[in-house]
């Protein structure tokens, strides 16, 4: 199941596709925000709060697909593992994104809580009940993963015709603009899991971050915070392809 969606640029509700996620596709407001009232949230019913620690799994490529999820607060990371045991990570889920939407009967990657994480879960089965009961969220569930094929176009361009300075720039853009076009911006994930979403080294990434920074394009601020000090000239470096 799950084939789904975002990754963490864009703004609310994302989805991630099952093969590549996007770092920026466009917002996607046709499904209910994970803080909305339940009277103006039909999920709201059928879902099961849960806490997870950072680094706790969520759910494994390959295992039953017998629910989605909506992430609440914190940071998730979506991957999966290539035949040589190489992990490509596919996108990043923050507040108001979704995962497992896809209807398929198993996984097609795997999630796990990059912060302290707190997720929705909502019963395929149950899912299935209310989508009969109400065929107006089902044609907005629809809505929603008709954006899988630009998240996964976005993502074969960040990650087959950019340098590697040019991934990093576009990486931070979007985390800005998923921040409703903030400066400072939160980067909890490790240099590792940016290596492995961008398809570069870790220590690439590092050298990436040390540039930028000399370059006085960004700072960088204790707890994984970057503060983006020039952002038309990482737009100027992002857009070049």
């Amino acid at each position: 199941m799950s084939a789904h969606a975002s990754t963490i640029v864009a703004q609310p509700t994302r989805v991630v596709p099952g093969f590549l996620a996007a770092t920026m596709p466009p917002s996607l407001s046709a499904m209910p925000k994970a803080q909305s009232t339940p009277a103006a949230d039909p999920l709201a019913a059928i879902t099961q709060v849960k806490v997870m620690d950072r680094e706790q799994p969520i759910f494994a490529e390959g295992d039953a697909a017998d629910a989605l999820f909506r992430v609440v607060d914190g940071v998730i990371r979506l991957y999966k593992l290539l035949p040589a045991g190489r992990r490509q990570i596919i996108g990043f889920l923050q507040a108001g994104d979704m995962m497992g939407l896809a209807f398929a009967e198993r996984y097609l990657y795997s999630a796990e809580a990059v912060t302290a994480t707190t997720v929705q879960r909502i019963s395929r089965a149950q899912l299935d009940d209310l989508l009969d009961a109400q065929p107006s969220l089902a044609r907005k569930l629809l809505s929603v993963t008709t954006s899988e094929l630009v998240a996964a176009q976005d993502q074969m361009l960040l990650l087959g015709r950019k340098t590697a300075l040019e991934k990093l720039a576009s990486f931070l853009l979007a985390l800005s603009e998923r921040a409703g076009g903030k400066r400072l911006v939160g980067v909890p994930m490790s240099r590792s899991d940016i290596a492995d979403y961008l398809g570069l080294t870790t220590e690439t990434v590092s050298r990436g971050f040390t540039k930028l920074k000399t370059s006085r394009l960004i700072r960088i601020l204790d707890g994984g915070k970057v503060e983006l000090l020039d952002h038309n000239a990482l737009a100027d470096l992002a857009d070049c392809a």
